[in-house]
């Protein structure tokens, strides 16, 4: 049976004009995707890309230029308040409330969206639970650490118990452990039958998380699917890095040239390997995301 789509975008556009006047930026250029009922999607590209400018047209902080966006299948723009309501958000910088205790910090949150003193009461708790965070319950926002405020933020976006959940950059500047429990907190959540869509400049958590991954640049969709599908187009199975100078009876491999030395993307990785010779330098490991993205935007640094 196929999965219903929470999230829908037909020739998404959004277009400004620059600070101080100037031609027409085209920051999204009619994109389509979807996002599937249940499921991790990532929105990956490097800065400048598109993907902040798609989640804030997503998250209703600006309005789109044209074509079409929907939510729980209907116009983004007119989701009643119930609807919203099945929204929640972490936010790349954490906007707590610094006068507030980590309890307190859900309790208000709750109440915005109208939720009983009562139902509060016994959720909060359970939350601060799931989050590893009950000891620090009366703590100050700004005695915690960044790992914690992450941890807290996410929890907040629980409060409601939405259906969709927007993770922005969620592990950003975590130390491994954090990053870790936080990958495993929503790999929960999309046990429980959450939507989740995040974005991330993490390749490997982008890998381990999601389901779909939407590549953008330039306002345009590059490519998507599955990690294993995208890997499997673009980089093959096995990376070779091998330091110069390179041997020239190498089987014929896609490569490409990264200073001072040259990236092989193959399929066989023990023919290739036979073929190297027993003096060469290398270093052979199993493609992944990371490979993906730089081959489909490049390796050029972006401000």
């Amino acid at each position: 049976m196929a999965k219903e789509s929470i999230i829908e975008a037909k020739g998404l556009v959004k277009t400004y004009t620059p600070r101080g006047g100037g031609p027409v930026v085209e920051a999204v250029k009619g994109i389509d995707f979807a996002v599937m009922k249940g499921t991790c999607t990532g929105l990956l590209g490097p800065n400048g890309a598109g993907k902040s400018t798609t989640m804030k047209m997503l998250m209703g902080l600006t309005q789109k230029s044209g074509g079409s966006l929907t939510i729980f299948n209907k116009e983004a723009t007119d989701l009643s308040r119930e609807e919203r309501v099945r929204i929640a958000l972490v936010p790349q910088d954490d906007n707590l409330d610094p006068d507030l205790t980590v309890a307190e910090n859900l309790m208000v949150y709750g109440m915005l969206f109208g939720i009983e003193r009562k139902v509060l009461k016994e959720r909060v708790p359970q939350i601060l639970k799931y989050m590893q965070l009950s000891e620090k319950a009366d703590a100050r926002v700004n005695q915690l650490s960044g790992g914690m405020k992450r941890r807290l933020s996410i929890g907040r976006a629980l409060v409601n118990d939405p259906d969709l959940l927007f993770l922005d950059e969620p592990t950003t500047g975590l130390d491994p452990q954090a990053r870790v429990m936080i990958w495993q907190r929503i790999l929960e959540l999309k046990k429980q039958g959450k939507t989740l869509l995040l974005t991330t400049h993490y390749m490997d958590e982008a890998q381990r998380l999601c389901d779909h991954i939407i590549m953008i640049d330039h306002g345009q969709i590059l490519d998507e699917g599955t990690p294993k599908d995208l890997i499997a187009r673009h980089v093959k199975t096995h990376v070779f890095d091998v330091t110069k100078p390179i041997p020239l009876d190498l089987p014929p491999e896609e490569s490409e040239d990264v200073g001072d030395s040259v990236l092989f993307y193959v399929d066989d990785g023990a023919k290739f390997r036979k073929a190297l010779p027993e003096d060469a330098t290398y270093l052979q490991r199993p493609a992944n995301m990371e490979d993906v993205f730089l081959r489909l935007t490049g390796r050029k640094l972006r401000e």
